[in-house]
């Protein structure tokens, strides 16, 4: 017995002497692994705002979350983003939740169920992927989401016992910004369809001869528009109050397509509305959800040159892209000849006039007014004129086949030195009467409060303010 007692003793010395021992090594230690550990949270961090960032602006390019403003941090690589808004909310959630909990081993039931649900749901995404994208048999498909989801749910549902530990913070989150996507996308989609169902013919249109019934002055009016064929119904409302519009006016109707990029010359579809003699053209703008927001220059010197590239189609053509009365447009892809219809010479960069070319000069007597007002505005606020400013004209030794090409060309050019205008509906949304009561909540309550605090489709756009006009509509959904 005293024999037993002594080997322990001496297992026990032994133990305390290995503890005393690790202990140290631990301590030297301690100082090192803390930080690696801080540096490697730091990088999941980068890691995990920056996808925050991809998935919004991805989401807000299709449709399905508000407007928000998306700096571009690198001139070179588009794919490096920041947005404010976003940042602030991480912000505000990460000390929420950090307070909230002041305990790690809630964070880390929170943090499981998070992971293990992502890996679950990327799993069955994989499994689309074999299917739609790569062309395998759905046999394969299905095989391979039942042999990693059985795998992983076990995983998932061992997180299910921690929800009321910590683990319900990262699915109230996840509701709150579905509540969100889903009221923006519906709000949106009932607007869009109420501007289908509203928009004017073509052939009420057509009965207004060549002038439309109005007076059209020099310029050219961009009319932004979601609706890709016939006239909304902000036009028609803008002609009722101001029976008046500029000579060239051009729809424009911005589409995300579901592509990551779109190239340049796939970009621009443009078509005619009516005869010739109206002057009115239609302009499809194709953006991938990862394109890069053009500034409103580079975007109006784009158009012009993809209107005139249509013109000299259409005229080389035997007359098929000619506007129908129905309202069908004819949609001509720009070819490898982009931008050579017209000669582009720079006039201004940055405030300052360029002393081998002439200022541009506005070849109406009307435009005297929009002259003055241009070189008030630039008088007052220098700081906002940092723009590029090109002048177009017809290239001497181009010939024509048909004279009124050339003279819709100059016209075309003429507008453009007079100035370009932007109209933009400015929306005021209701429910209907007998809307129940949970639609009601929706458009006047979620709805609306979203729109009230997301940025302006202006902004969006980079429309300048002194080129901006808004018109009020009502839309009862």
């Amino acid at each position: 017995m005293y024999i037993l007692l002594l080997e322990s003793l001496k297992n026990l010395f032994r133990y305390y002497c290995l503890w005393n021992i690790l202990s140290m090594f631990v301590d030297s230690l301690f100082w090192p692994v803390l930080v690696m550990a801080t540096l490697a949270a730091i990088v999941a961090s980068q890691s995990v705002i920056s996808a925050t960032f991809s998935i919004v602006k991805q989401c807000y390019a299709i449709g399905c979350f508000p407007r928000v403003k998306v700096v571009h941090k690198s001139k070179w690589f588009h794919g490096q983003i920041y947005i404010p808004e976003i940042n602030w909310v991480l912000l505000v959630l990460c000390l929420a939740v950090t307070v909230g909990f002041r305990d790690i081993n809630h964070l880390g039931n929170a943090y499981g169920l998070t992971y293990m649900s992502a890996m679950f749901v990327t799993t069955w995404l994989t499994a689309l992927i074999i299917n739609f994208v790569w062309g395998q048999s759905l046999v394969l498909a299905l095989l391979f989401a039942l042999f990693f989801g059985s795998i992983e749910i076990i995983f998932l549902s061992s997180s299910f016992i921690r929800i009321s530990k910590g683990g319900w913070v990262p699915l109230v989150l996840s509701v709150i910004f579905m509540l969100i996507m889903f009221v923006w996308h519906y709000g949106s989609r009932k607007k869009y369809l109420y501007d289908l169902h509203n928009k004017v013919p073509m052939k009420q249109i057509l009965t207004l001869g060549p002038s439309l019934g109005i007076v059209r002055v020099p310029g050219i009016g961009l009319i932004f528009t979601a609706l890709v064929s016939g006239v909304p119904a902000t036009f028609t409302r803008f002609l009722t109050n101001l029976p008046t519009f500029y000579q060239v006016a051009v729809f424009v109707c911005e589409k995300t397509v579901l592509v990551p990029y779109v190239p340049q010359k796939e970009r621009y579809l443009i078509g005619r509305i009516g005869p010739k003699s109206f002057r009115m053209y239609r302009c499809i703008v194709r953006n991938g959800y990862k394109d890069v927001q053009k500034n409103e220059d580079d975007f109006e010197n784009d158009l012009i040159t993809s209107i005139a590239e249509f013109i000299q189609l259409e005229a080389e053509g035997s007359g098929t892209l000619e506007g129908s009365v129905d309202g069908r447009m004819a949609v001509v892809r720009t070819s490898e000849k982009f931008g050579k219809r017209l000669e582009i010479s720079e006039l201004e960069r940055n405030g300052e006039a360029s002393s081998s070319m002439p200022p541009t000069i506005l070849n109406s007597s009307k435009s005297h007014i929009l002259q003055y007002l241009q070189s008030t505005y630039e008088m007052e606020s220098p700081g906002s004129t940092l723009r590029r400013r090109v002048r177009f004209k017809l290239q001497p030794d181009m010939n024509y086949r048909d004279p009124n090409v050339k003279d819709e060309l100059l016209e075309l050019v003429e507008a453009k030195q007079s100035g370009v205008a932007y109209v933009l509906g400015h929306s005021h949304i209701k429910a209907k009467m007998n809307a129940p009561c949970l639609k009601r909540f929706v458009i006047h309550v979620a709805y609306l409060f979203l729109r009230k605090n997301c940025r302006a489709p202006a902004v969006v756009l980079n429309i300048p303010q002194t080129c901006l006009i808004e018109v009020g509509m009502n839309y009862y959904l």
